[in-house]
C-alpha cells in the first residue's frame, strides 16, 4: 500500500502545473504529515527533500516557513526542521479552541440536508476499523468528522483557524499510535454524538461532546506526562 500511495503521490507530482511553487510544496509536505509518512519528531532532510520535490532549496525553506506557521514543523538551531510533536502546552491550547468552536457548532450552527448522513457514513467506517484495529482508519475518520462538525459554522475564518487547529491534532493523534484504546472509545464517542445530532437533541450533543473534549485532552496529557517520567 505505501509504495501505491508513494506512486500516486509522483503521479500528482510529475503532472501538477504549479509543482515548483512554494504553496504546492506546502502541501505536500503537509499532506505526508497528515498521513502519517513523516511522523513527529521525524526529520524533514533538506536536500533529499529538495531532490524529491524537484525544488529549488530557497522554495523547500519558504515551505518550512509556511508550514511552521501553522505548527506542523519546529526548527531547531543547529539541527534543522522536525515534525513538530505538540507538547502538554501545545495540547491544552488544541483542546481551549476546540471547546469553544465545536460544541456551539453542535448546539446552534444550522446542519445541511445529508450532513447527518454524511458522518454516519464516517461512523460506519470507523467502527469497521475499529474492528480490525487499525489506529491510522480511526484516527483519519475522527478528523473527517471534527471537520465536519467545525463546518457547521458557515464561516471561512472560522473553518481556516480549524484546520490549523486539526492538523496540529493530528500530530497528537499519531503520538497515541501505541494506545490504540484510546482512539476505539472515540470512535464509540463520536457514534453517540451523530446519534445525537440526528436526534435533533442539539443540548445533549453540545454538553456530550465538552465532557468528550475534556476527557480526551486529560488522556493525552496523562500519556505525555508519563513519557515525560519514563
Amino acid at each position: 500500500m505505501a509504495g501505491s500511495r508513494l506512486a500516486s503521490w509522483e503521479a500528482v507530482r510529475v503532472n501538477a502545473p504549479h509543482a515548483h511553487t512554494t504553496s504546492w510544496v506546502t502541501q505536500r509536505l503537509r499532506e505526508r504529515i497528515e498521513a502519517g509518512t513523516l511522523l513527529p519528531g521525524a526529520k524533514l532532510a533538506e536536500q533529499q527533500l529538495a531532490g524529491e520535490l524537484e525544488v529549488s532549496r530557497n522554495t523547500l525553506r519558504e515551505a518550512f516557513t509556511a508550514l511552521a506557521a501553522h505548527g506542523l514543523v519546529e526548527r531547531i538551531p543547529n539541527r534543522g526542521v522536525f515534525v513538530a510533536s505538540p507538547g502538554a502546552d501545545g495540547v491544552r491550547e488544541i483542546y481551549a479552541v476546540r471547546r469553544v468552536v465545536e460544541p456551539a457548532a453542535l448546539l446552534w450552527a444550522p446542519v445541511p440536508e445529508g450532513t447527518v448522513e454524511r458522518m454516519e457514513s464516517i461512523v460506519t467506517r470507523a467502527l469497521a476499523a475499529k474492528e480490525r484495529a487499525d489506529v491510522p482508519a480511526m484516527a483519519a475518520a475522527n478528523q473527517e468528522l471534527h471537520r465536519i462538525i467545525v463546518g457547521l459554522n458557515a464561516s471561512d475564518g472560522v473553518t481556516e483557524m480549524m484546520e490549523r487547529v486539526l492538523a496540529r491534532m493530528r500530530l497528537v493523534f499519531f503520538a497515541m499510535h501505541d494506545q490504540p484504546d484510546f482512539h476505539t472509545q472515540y470512535v464509540l464517542l463520536n457514534a453517540r454524538l451523530v446519534e445525537l445530532l440526528g436526534r435533533g437533541e442539539r443540548a445533549q450533543a453540545a454538553e456530550t461532546m465538552r465532557e468528550y473534549l475534556d476527557q480526551a485532552e486529560a488522556e493525552l496529557l496523562g500519556h505525555l506526562e508519563r513519557d515525560a517520567r519514563a
